[in-house]
């Protein structure tokens, strides 16, 4: 094969690859799921942008607007991009109940549609982590922020619920793509710090969790997020037939949720989902960096 033909089927097995993505969250109601149980980590990841009236965001894997809409409430000229955009018409119709508008782009976080530096803020609430080649993704998200301009992402972290709940569900599903990463890894801080390099400053990162008081016992988290969230849809798509694994991937679901739970009584379950906040500011050409800043927990 020459390096033509190379070319033209990496870019084939790239295409197949996205699509694949697309239908997998297209599947299920994420958009419920992030209204019903994450309704806030959205403004949460807003305020620690510091967002401010007339500044150019992009939400990079936006949904239905969980970040890109409390953006757009601040005064912020944004964009809401995702992979899936199957996810805009319920992110169109908050944002109209809400009163604001923003425009919504069908976009590919590895080979966004933007030009360079067109953003004052370039962030990701649980969108970009899920983008398989980490490297691109981060190199996109630089490329489109303006030197001097802010990065903000908010990821599941390996060792939270969310995380934890990848590492069941990998045994039972197919094997990744050459070169795909797990979601996750955007939790570490380690991990995204090598992502960004040299090309950021100012960061600062800390650990929170967000409180899930939606199921009163475990096997309720396991009826929502098969009918509800794509990735685990997937998976259940691919044991299709084969009742052992089902059963045995239902039991190891249950008995990860209860390891999380918190139940009294009759009173619904808490659990707590940890996540990464991270922030920095993409640094000017000729800019000394200076010391990096820390995280925090």
């Amino acid at each position: 094969m020459n390096d033509k033909d190379a070319t033209t089927a990496d870019a084939t097995a790239d295409r197949a690859l996205k699509e694949k993505h697309r239908a997998m969250w297209a599947q299920g109601d994420y958009p419920a799921l992030a209204s019903e149980l994450i309704p806030n980590l959205g403004a949460i990841l807003v305020e620690a942008c510091g967002i401010k009236p007339r500044q150019r965001v992009l939400d990079i894997g936006a949904g239905a607007g969980n970040a890109a809409i409390p953006a757009a409430m601040m005064g912020a000229e944004v964009v809401a991009s995702d992979l899936t955009p199957e996810m805009f018409d319920a992110g169109r119709h908050q944002a109209a109940d809400r009163g604001v508008d923003l425009e919504w782009r069908e976009a590919d976080a590895e080979a966004l549609p933007f030009p360079d530096g067109e953003f004052d803020v370039v962030m990701s609430c649980l969108g970009v982590m899920f983008a398989p080649h980490h490297q691109a993704s981060a190199g996109e998200l630089l490329r489109v922020c303006r030197p001097g301009g802010t990065i903000g992402l908010l990821s599941w972290t390996p060792e939270g619920f969310i995380g934890q709940m990848f590492a069941v569900m990998k045994p039972f599903a197919p094997p990744p793509p050459s070169g795909a990463q797990p979601p996750p890894l955007w939790g570490s801080e380690d991990h995204v710090r090598e992502l960004l390099g040299g090309n950021v400053t100012d960061i600062q990162a800390r650990k929170q969790t967000v409180t899930i008081t939606s199921f009163h016992q475990p096997n309720d988290f396991l009826h929502y997020f098969k009918s509800h969230y794509g990735p685990t849809i997937s998976v259940y798509k691919s044991l299709a037939g084969d009742e052992e694994k089902v059963k045995a991937l239902d039991e190891a679901l249950t008995e990860l949720a209860a390891t999380y739970s918190d139940a009294h009584g009759d009173a619904p379950s808490q659990m707590d989902w940890e996540y990464l906040l991270l922030t920095a500011r993409k640094v000017r050409p000729g800019e000394n960096r200076g010391p990096q800043g820390g995280g925090g927990q």
